[in-house]
């Protein structure tokens, strides 16, 4: 196990298993942690034999994140509990607000329990974007449309997740979800005033 202080970049793998080149990129002193991806999931028991051959490599272990957010952003399924998208919650709240709540407490905390238990430190969620309706890529990722539901729902997520010990992170800033384009692969422009912005800081200064 090699002395290294971590880096600010998290690199990716191609596969379900760590090759003697993935071994080499991962103990570069730039790198400080590895995302996954659906390409590198068969099953539970991969994943854990995966995690810790990636936290075996560095002292400090290397951060192991991931996107699973729920709904259709979820890279680990077989196996793992089909979390709901977090528009269903907003939709939940606006009928039972403390139903709501209580839900996204609980998706908070299964989806970290189930994620770290199979050696996985981190989960780039909950999402904060207002759900204006035309985004490509945001859509039924976001809460609601209302910022403080918003607000109220991530919150309630987040306490889940670090009650079965996991932090949280907050995306996307500065709100992704009023433009069209799809990030990953076009440069989406907000045209709107700096006031008219106001409504999508909310969730992510509270």
């Amino acid at each position: 196990m090699t002395q290294l202080a971590l880096g600010p970049l998290m690199i990716d793998i191609a596969g379900t298993v760590l090759t003697d080149l993935d071994r080499q990129r991962l103990s570069h002193p730039l790198v400080g942690g590895i995302i996954l991806f659906t390409r590198n999931y068969a099953n539970p028991e991969q994943l854990v034999q995966l995690t810790a051959d990636i936290h075996e490599l560095r002292t400090p272990a290397l951060l192991i994140a991931v996107d699973h957010e729920g709904g259709r952003v979820q890279r680990f399924r077989e196996g793992f509990t089909h979390l709901p998208s977090m528009a269903t919650l907003g939709k939940l709240w606006d009928d039972h607000p403390e139903a709501a709540l209580n839900a996204a407490n609980q998706v908070g905390y299964v989806l970290a329990a189930e994620l770290r238990s199979r050696g996985v430190d981190y989960s780039f969620t909950p999402v904060l974007d207002l759900d204006y309706g035309p985004s490509r890529v945001i859509g039924d990722r976001a809460f609601h449309r209302q910022p403080e539901a918003v607000v109220a729902l991530a919150g309630a997520l987040a306490t889940g997740l670090r009650q079965a010990g996991m932090g949280s992170c907050g995306k996307h800033f500065p709100g992704h979800g009023y433009v069209v384009p799809d990030s990953h692969v076009a440069l989406p422009v907000d045209d709107r005033s700096l006031e008219a912005m106001q409504e999508d800081l909310i969730p992510s200064v509270d």
